[in-house]
């Protein structure tokens, strides 16, 4: 008999494959071999969401209605009156019965990323986790993640606090919100997996329950999240977005990063006498002592070159930020299909090695600027580190080529780190125009780049620097460079 008398609809969550057992079974992951093998098989890129079996053994994909899972909770998500009329709500409410509406009217609402608990009343789910997720809109796209990570935080820690040892999630951003769906599961998987890790032995099963349409979408991304092996691990590691947010998967908003000292000059109780004036010398000195003035008038002291190097260069600092934070909410899918800028192995030196390929961009085709956006956008966490850059000019066009105007005002933009960070830029089969042309633009355009790049006529030099098996290599520049190794050839008598 099934528990709490529910009827033979309901669907036990313990019957379930986990996503740990469904490994292999659609043969749809098989890891690259190269990747299994050699330097880059030996964590080379440390994956922040590793191999877990013992919370993939937590996780259940499951395509159906969220209120036909027999679990501890299951969530509804709804609007702030909790009256929304949507397909997850209308079947609990046909499900639990009457008194779910009642229960709901002594709640008074719910506000947006919150979550408020009730009874499960006739469903197979003891209790009911409701929830609000926010209305997408691209300008507010930094408020709208916020508000979505609130949500399955907050569920997540209610199933907590409550004891639950299991939770059915449905998808909480609705088709009348507006959220993408592809955004929105990026930011579920990571906060689940990261409450899972730092709070959750108490959880025994979280279901991720989805309607067909949006099955495609969580298959496709549970393994960046949640892998399943070493292999799929390593396979998946490109896949994963830059921005992962904090140790607890919240969005991290760069301009909301200011750290106050906390009582700046206190002195401790043994401190001696003859610190007091160099403690107090801290008064003022930190970050929230120095408010600037008016920006429209550092601007025009820019203009006229009155303004000290030191207020330049936070006035830089501001505009990569702003380009930074327009790079993190423009929808960038479409010149990211180009892979014509991808993250690969390291060099010798174990820096880490980005690859541009000349010929996959459409410079008469694509959105210039937002080329530049997606430049920033992945770029800008590979910068902390040291790294170099591998430009592969083999085959391309004059369609291919980038506006010497458009990498003046790139180099403008981008952050100190980029070129402090950049130790060598590797300019894979180049003809002589484009060394005539990269003379001109490192000489007299911008400074400091001439000495970083070397010039490279195949790939045997190449890999003097960079191992093989370190650096994807696109077909055509192998085909290329095996006829030019072959026609330069000596040949046999």
């Amino acid at each position: 008999m099934d528990p709490l008398g529910a009827r033979s609809q309901f669907v036990d969550v313990q019957t379930l494959p986990t996503w740990q057992q469904q490994l292999g079974e659609d043969g749809e992951e098989t890891p690259p071999q190269d990747l299994s093998d050699g330097p880059l098989g030996q964590q080379s890129f440390p994956s922040p969401f590793p191999c877990r079996p013992d919370i993939n053994r937590k996780i259940v994909l499951f395509t159906g209605d969220v209120a036909l899972l027999n679990c501890t909770a299951i969530v509804n998500t709804s609007n702030e009156s909790l009256t929304d009329k949507n397909p997850v709500s209308d079947s609990i409410h046909q499900l639990a019965g009457p008194e779910l509406r009642d229960e709901l009217l002594k709640l008074k609402g719910c506000r947006t990323g919150e979550a408020k608990l009730t009874k499960g009343f006739n469903l197979a789910a003891r209790f009911i986790i409701h929830t609000v997720g926010p209305k997408f809109k691209a300008k507010y796209r930094t408020a709208a993640e916020s508000s979505l990570y609130s949500c399955y935080r907050n569920i997540m820690q209610l199933a907590a606090e409550q004891s639950m040892s299991s939770v059915g999630l449905c998808v909480v951003s609705t088709t009348k919100r507006g959220y993408p769906l592809v955004d929105a599961t990026h930011i579920a998987f990571r906060t689940v997996r990261r409450f899972l890790e730092n709070h959750g032995n108490s959880i025994e099963t979280v279901v991720f329950a989805v309607s067909d349409t949006e099955e495609p979408v969580f298959k496709k991304l549970l393994p960046l999240y949640y892998p399943r092996s070493e292999d799929e691990e390593k396979t998946f590691l490109p896949l994963i977005p830059a921005d992962i947010g904090n140790s607890e998967g919240e969005p991290v908003v760069p301009e909301r990063q200011i750290r106050i000292a906390e009582k700046p000059g206190t002195l401790e109780d043994d401190s001696e006498e003859e610190n007091l004036d160099l403690d107090l010398g801290q008064v003022g000195n930190h970050a929230f002592a120095r408010m600037e003035g008016d920006v429209d008038k550092q601007r025009k002291l820019i203009l006229q070159g009155q303004m000290s190097e030191a207020a330049m260069q936070k006035q830089h600092q501001r505009n990569y930020s702003r380009w930074l934070c327009r790079a993190r909410a423009e929808d960038l899918s479409d010149i990211a299909a180009l892979k014509a800028l991808y993250q690969t192995g390291v060099d010798m030196c174990g820096r880490t090695v980005m690859v541009v390929v000349g010929r996959n961009i459409p410079v008469t085709l694509i959105d210039v600027e937002k080329a530049l956006l997606y430049f920033i956008h992945v770029m800008d966490h590979i910068t902390v580190k040291e790294y170099v850059m591998v430009y592969f000019h083999t085959l391309t066009g004059e369609h291919n080529h980038l506006d010497s105007d458009f990498l003046k005002n790139l180099y403008d933009i981008v952050d100190a780190k980029f070129k402090k960070n950049l130790k060598a830029f590797y300019f894979v089969h180049p003809t002589f125009r484009s060394k005539v042309s990269t003379w001109f633009f490192t000489t007299f355009s911008v400074s400091g780049m001439k000495d970083k790049v070397r010039y490279l006529d195949n790939l045997q030099q190449l890999f003097t620097c960079i191992r093989p098996e370190q650096i994807d290599i696109p077909p055509f520049v192998l085909e290329y460079d095996a006829r030019q190794s072959t026609s330069f050839s000596p040949k046999q008598d």
